[in-house]
């Protein structure tokens, strides 16, 4: 097939050569010239559920052939209703749901939310957003305003358009000293928030938003047993609303169908998307409580959020479809068991070169590249470690996620994980296999001398 830029499709990388992929199974996907890949990311932590699914397919199909689209405007429809109430059982913390196709929709709506929610208690004060520092929530001009790393070049061409976001440093136990001595600084211990807020005035703050597990901006990081628990009532001294970001961690990614709820603690709102369709269609969720609408319903408004493709019947019967398929095999409980083992098998790459750390909940992990070991100190950016690892990857046909920036804003080398609940321990083996031939390809054709110097 030709590519750019003799061919009319605009990648993502104009410059990348991407070969074409004809079918999946399972954890493996398969290109035209009969290469396997092992998709050790789900594609983008999208595929929980693995690839060539009969049975989700095939609800999609009969769903389009009864009615492919009404609008939400004017009907409600099965699909949507059964959806909705999969999700609330599943998640008791909530009691209403609104769909949408992307992550970065629902973030959006889910801050508007939070804002026409203050807006109708008369709280009109309340325009601020706070997010964690690194993150990741998208790339709508909301989601990525109150994205911190790893859109760098976005936020370049963008800034102007963008609305500030505080920013609060994210704990990161793998660099802070003081959590390694025992005793969690303002950042890991979640203190910082109230500092935060007191310096801004709490009544100007409508919502904090963040990932209960990082996601690749933070390269899966894992904060202290205590820290949402501090966040949740620092939120509830403050009137703030607190929006947990699921996109990447929830739908059981982490061993439990949402990340936060090993803390016991419940967001004001939520948001899910990637797993909870598996990739069959796009599908986002944003998950609240009739307390959080109650303001806006007594001033006889509704959500102010339209968009053509909410509530869609094929997305949703997709879903439904997808929900019901993880039951059927038990995969959150797969996700927990096989998560254990994953972890295992990840902790023999510790000895490789230049691995720092490798951490994460579930199937969810991430391998942090460094260029000491001992002081930790990142790469230099111009190397572009964690891209060159990628490609080497890919080659060695096994697909990850590399993300950068989360060491001073510029630097950092990261490489994500997060393969579908379907994968079997051979398959483990596999993985680590490729990662490690990977490796050893990306050092082979760096600079000798400048890499394995301080090894």
């Amino acid at each position: 097939m030709p590519r750019y830029p003799e061919g009319s499709v605009l990648y993502r990388d104009l410059f990348h050569d991407y070969p074409t992929i004809v079918r999946g199974e399972g954890c493996w996907l398969f290109d035209d010239v009969g290469k396997r890949y092992l998709d050790a990311v789900g594609g983008a932590f999208v595929v929980s559920v693995g690839h060539g699914v009969r049975e989700i397919a095939d609800a999609i199909a009969r769903q389009a052939g009864k009615v492919a689209y009404v609008n939400g405007t004017s009907f409600t429809h099965e699909p949507v209703e059964q959806m909705a109430q999969l999700l609330t059982a599943r998640t008791p913390a909530f009691d209403k749901v609104y769909f949408l196709s992307s992550g970065s929709e629902a973030i959006e709506a889910a801050l508007k939310l939070a804002r026409q929610h203050h807006v109708a208690r008369g709280d009109t004060g309340r325009n601020r957003v706070i997010a964690l520092n690194p993150s990741y929530h998208g790339n709508t001009l909301l989601a990525l305003a109150a994205s911190a790393r790893g859109q760098a070049s976005s936020r370049a061409l963008y800034g102007d358009w963008l609305v500030d976001v505080v920013r609060v440093p994210a704990p990161d136990p793998y660099r802070c000293e003081n959590c390694q001595s025992g005793a969690p600084c303002a950042t890991c211990s979640g203190s910082i928030l109230e500092e935060t807020l007191q310096r801004l005035g709490r009544e100007t703050v409508a919502a904090f938003i963040a990932e209960p597990v990082g996601g690749s901006s933070s390269g899966a990081l894992v904060p202290n047993d205590s820290y949402w628990r501090t966040v949740r009532a620092i939120c509830d001294r403050a009137g703030v609303l607190f929006v947990a970001d699921e996109i990447l961690c929830g739908a059981g990614r982490t061993g439990t169908w949402t990340a936060i709820e090993r803390w016991g603690v419940a967001p004001d709102i939520m948001v899910l998307g990637k797993g909870i369709a598996s990739g069959y269609v796009p599908l986002s969720a944003v998950l609240t409580t009739q307390a959080i609408l109650e303001p806006i319903v007594q001033r006889g408004q509704s959500f102010t959020h339209a968009q053509t493709f909410s509530q869609h019947p094929v997305a949703c019967a997709a879903g439904v479809a997808t929900l019901r398929y993880i039951d059927a095999y038990r995969l959150i409980e797969r996700s927990a068991a096989m998560g254990r083992t994953f972890h295992e098998k990840l902790a023999t790459l510790r000895h490789l070169p230049h691995v720092g750390d490798i951490r994460g909940r579930g199937l969810l992990a991430g391998v942090e590249f460094v260029e000491d070991t001992s002081t930790k100190e990142p790469f230099p950016r111009a190397e572009h470690f964690a891209e060159r690892f990628t490609e080497a990857a890919r080659q060695a046909g096994l697909v990850v996620w590399p993300n950068v920036g989360h060491v001073g804003g510029s630097q950092g080398d990261i490489v994500m994980l997060a393969p579908p609940f379907v994968v079997t321990e051979p398959d483990l083996d596999e993985l680590t296999q490729r990662f490690s031939t990977a490796l050893e390809t990306t050092l082979r054709l760096t600079n000798s001398v400048h890499l394995t110097g301080n090894a």
